[in-house]
């Protein structure tokens, strides 16, 4: 058996080339009797994406274990354009939270939607680190906040308390800076060596967090959280992120009370458009700046 063991259904195959033609990879070639196979050697350069199983009109490709049968059928009563930019309009952050948990119902949702995020090259190999259950949560926040507090009272130096250094009274004072009370958070951790690692992460979250909206769960990008999970490597030890593995980004999420009776109002960002002409070669100092600007963070 090959590894992504590539079969055709000869009964059901139509000739019709679609795979073939959708291959992202381009390893599948139609042979003298128009049935789809993988080109020789080739084999190694398919992605997994499997796309030929889903573009297939008859359900006659299986690969990499999965076949059609099992798939779900694509709904073509898909939301309007109007319905998705209304929601996309309303999302908000949301720094209020309920202290209880999702039901167990939408919790399951949320879960379940996780591996539909795309990655690139197709590397599937994020981590998930999720807290679904309030107390866990509480017992999280409190040994994070506690860790800090404690730090500031005692004047000893750990990395994460210059991160915080002008939040000091407020930890002192017992406020919950970095999680805002929320019931829940996701972090997403990525291999140090995945071909797109920087934004793996935000991809899922973005999926994640427009999941969520339409669900009714508030969320929050949270870039405290990050940074205590950064600096603080026995909170990363008790999610479990694997070695090899850095954090990607954290989100929080939960019930609110919140509700937003009209969308906000913002900038238009700055929108160039390509006009046809001849793209000029830059200047030396051009190229360097603009290397320099590239390379930052």
């Amino acid at each position: 058996m090959s590894e992504i063991n590539f079969t055709v259904d000869k009964e059901k195959c139509i000739h019709c080339g679609m795979c073939a033609n959708d291959c992202g990879a381009g390893i599948i070639e139609m042979n003298a009797d128009k049935i789809p196979t993988i080109k020789k050697d080739d084999e190694q350069y398919c992605m997994k994406c499997q796309h030929c199983l889903a573009i297939c009109p008859v359900g006659a490709i299986s690969v990499c274990g999965k076949k059609p049968e099992d798939s779900d059928i694509c709904d073509e009563n898909l939301p309007s354009d109007e319905q998705i930019l209304n929601l996309i309009q309303h999302r908000k952050s949301i720094r209020s939270y309920k202290h209880e948990n999702l039901d167990k119902a939408t919790l399951q949702k949320l879960k379940d939607m996780l591996k539909y995020s795309p990655t690139g090259c197709n590397n599937h190999k994020l981590h998930v680190a999720l807290i679904d259950d309030v107390e866990i949560m509480d017992k999280f926040r409190n040994r994070t906040n506690n860790t800090i507090k404690k730090a500031f009272l005692s004047n000893k130096w750990i990395p994460v308390t210059k991160k915080f250094e002008k939040f000091r009274q407020q930890f002192i004072d017992g406020k919950d800076i970095i999680f805002r009370n929320a019931p829940h958070m996701i972090v997403v951790s990525v291999p140090v060596n995945a071909p797109c690692a920087p934004v793996d992460p935000i991809i899922l979250l973005s999926y994640f967090e427009l999941y969520a909206q339409s669900l009714g769960v508030g969320t929050l990008w949270c870039g405290f959280a990050e940074i205590a999970l950064k600096l603080m490597p026995d909170l990363c030890q008790y999610l479990e992120i694997p070695e090899g593995y850095k954090v990607g980004y954290v989100m929080l999420f939960g019930k609110t009370d919140l509700k937003y009776q009209r969308a906000t109002q913002p900038e238009d960002y700055d929108i160039t458009i390509a006009e046809e002409g001849e793209i000029f070669p830059a200047t030396f100092w051009d190229k360097v700046k603009r290397y320099f600007w590239n390379a930052l963070r």
